[in-house]
């Protein structure tokens, strides 16, 4: 649709122009405008990182990436040209790159961009976020937006039919024109439309409720946990977790085996052997010093779960899921001697 100027004496049309004819150039002029001002394109997001490149591949970069308040990643791909060219081939690969994203990570890179701390990087996400604590879902879904002077036929179409098919792509269209050596940006989302995208929104959160439904690992199981001759009965799988790993470390298991299974966000290990106070501040130093925030109560630290390995103490996260059970296969192949086994409280009734 054509622009126009209207004044009392006349309707004339705004001439249209490109961003190269305007000597806009496409990361120095137009990504750091939209980096700045990123609610232009309809929504609320946070940026992480700008020419986000975290990967084996550095050649390959993120123009912006973003997170929207409910925490899903947004990958923001730009073009000043008036197809779009195949950004949307791009956009997909570098959505696939990111999915594996962790909150760490993207503390880590926002830290970066925001040439701050951890800590302080941390806290603005959280604050965006409106959570407290880095939440256990960050980053499970990734969603693309497209911005362009406009796309071609085969853009949109490859955009509607993926769109059809699961993934969240938007197209945001910035058209230039001319107006007495102005330059001026009409701004629409074309896909997808606006007077539909409550309706689309709606629908797709509906069958992503169905779908979660029939495959949701959230469950209440109770386990019985062997060790030797003795049994543990009626566990929860964070409580088995944590007596299977205490039962390991009984058995001789290695610090080195056991911190090559648990990653560093779910425990803390500290020099000495520590209890009450004195293990809570010593734990908070080691925990920032891993790049992560201190949170007490995601952990298990009254004196009698608190373990002793190697002249060290070991605090074990108390925040398991159903996948986390194939940890505790790994700690029963590590100390074989041990003869620990479990079974969901149901079997052995």
């Amino acid at each position: 649709m054509p622009l126009y100027e209207l004044t009392h004496e006349s309707l004339r049309p705004v001439p249209r122009t490109t961003l190269h004819e305007q000597l806009f150039r496409e990361r120095v002029d137009l990504q750091q405008h939209l980096k700045r001002n990123i609610s232009i394109l309809g929504e609320d997001l946070f940026i992480l990182a700008e020419e986000f490149s975290e990967w084996q591949d550095s050649k390959r970069r993120v123009d912006l990436l973003a997170v929207d308040r409910g925490g899903s990643l947004v990958v923001i791909e730009l073009k000043r040209t008036e197809d779009g060219g195949h950004m949307e081939l791009q956009a997909i690969r570098y959505a696939a790159m990111v999915s594996a994203l962790s909150f760490h990570q993207a503390v880590a890179a926002h830290a970066k961009f925001s040439k701050s701390d951890a800590a302080e990087a941390e806290a603005a996400i959280l604050d965006f976020l409106g959570l407290s604590e880095p939440p256990d879902d960050f980053g499970q879904s990734v969603r693309i937006v497209l911005v362009s002077p406009d796309f071609s036929r085969e853009l949109t179409t490859a955009v509607l039919w993926l769109n059809n098919n699961g993934l969240d792509i938007r197209c945001v269209r910035l058209r230039p024109y001319n107006l007495e050596q102005r330059t001026l940006l009409e701004i629409d989302q074309i896909i997808p439309l606006r007077e539909a995208e409550e309706y689309t929104v709606r629908l797709k959160e509906k069958q992503e409720e169905a779908r979660q439904a029939a495959e949701s690992t959230h469950d209440f199981t109770r386990y019985d946990l062997t060790v030797g001759n003795q049994v543990f009965k009626n566990l929860s799988k964070r409580s088995l977790i944590w007596r299977a790993i205490a039962s390991a470390v009984e058995s001789g298991l290695p610090l080195e085996t056991l911190t090559s299974i648990i990653s560093s966000r779910k425990m803390v290990v500290v020099e000495g052997r520590l209890r009450g106070d004195e293990f809570l501040a010593a734990a908070q130093i080691a925990k920032a010093a891993t790049g992560y925030v201190f949170r007490p109560k995601r952990l298990f630290l009254d004196d009698e779960y608190l373990l002793d390995i190697e002249g060290k103490t070991v605090a074990i996260s108390n925040q398991w899921g159903l996948l986390s059970l194939p940890l505790i296969d790994e700690i029963v192949r590590a100390v074989p001697a041990a003869k620990i086994s479990y079974k969901s409280s149901a079997e052995l009734e």
